[in-house]
């Protein structure tokens, strides 16, 4: 569940263990254990308390580490971590980028919920992203599902994280970001536009959907690997913070793939 590869760099973002008194007490399960306890939840959509045995630590305990290192946004950093492997090896084309979202209904969570406009209002949230040429998660984000596409812009393209190129400095702006017609705003163009951005954004009532989705196929099909992560099929997770780390471990699986992981 945990690879060579990913393991070291998750080493690198993960806090030190607590030093514990000497004596007696439970053996602290290590953290390459709890990770693939974490990964097997996430991928297969089970329950903490379905995690099998053989995984080796106990639900409550996989699910208090995985609080632990959500607050500490250790799958943010290792998502980070990720897409710098690939900028390094020349993996990463950000001269057309992509914009796109996803709703889903949210069975116990809470804030950031609303009415799902396409689940007949019930309650939902919705994962928004960014990608690249080749479809990589660059940014992610979430919102309540009654949430206009357009308004979740702004806050994913400042979130892209300064990666590492091949040649040159770190770069963090894509040149173009391609969007569908929920984003067709004249706001939204010159924000982009502002910060050197072209954007390729289709018109309503010009341009027919097959042609908008002629380069937009790629986020598209991001949405559908995330699908490989069953724990985001429903939004089962109480706190935000909880979903959101969900939703970077999925984007952080992708990006390992990419790497040939």
């Amino acid at each position: 569940m945990v690879p060579g590869a990913l393991w070291e760099l998750f080493q690198r973002v993960v806090p030190a263990a607590p030093v514990r008194p000497q004596g007696g007490g439970r053996r602290r399960y290590g953290d390459r254990e709890v990770l693939a306890a974490i990964l097997f939840a996430a991928t297969t959509g089970c329950t903490w308390r379905q995690l099998p045995p053989v995984s080796g630590p106990s639900g409550p305990t996989a699910h208090r580490r995985f609080t632990e290192w959500s607050r500490v946004r250790v799958w943010g950093k290792l998502h980070r971590l990720v897409l710098d492997e690939l900028g390094a090896c020349g993996e990463l084309d950000r001269s057309r980028c992509a914009i796109g979202s996803v709703n889903m209904r949210a069975l116990k969570g809470k804030d950031p919920t609303g009415p799902n406009p396409v689940d007949r209002d019930k309650k939902g949230s919705k994962i928004h992203l960014i990608t690249e040429r080749s479809g990589v998660p660059l940014s992610i984000g979430i919102s309540a599902a009654n949430t206009h596409d357009s308004q979740g812009l702004e806050p994913l393209v400042r979130g892209i994280p300064p990666i590492r190129s091949r040649r040159g400095p770190r770069r963090r702006r894509p040149a173009e970001l391609r969007g569908d017609k929920g984003y067709d705003y004249d706001h939204v163009r010159r924000w982009l536009r502002s910060r050197d951005i072209t954007p390729r954004i289709a018109r309503r009532g010009i341009e027919p959907s097959p042609r908008s989705g002629r380069y937009r196929w790629t986020v598209e099909r991001t949405v559908a690997w995330r699908a490989g992560c069953r724990r985001l099929h429903r939004r089962y997770e109480r706190k935000a913070g909880h979903f959101l780390a969900f939703s970077g471990i999925a984007a952080t699986l992708i990006c390992y793939r990419r790497m040939g992981g």
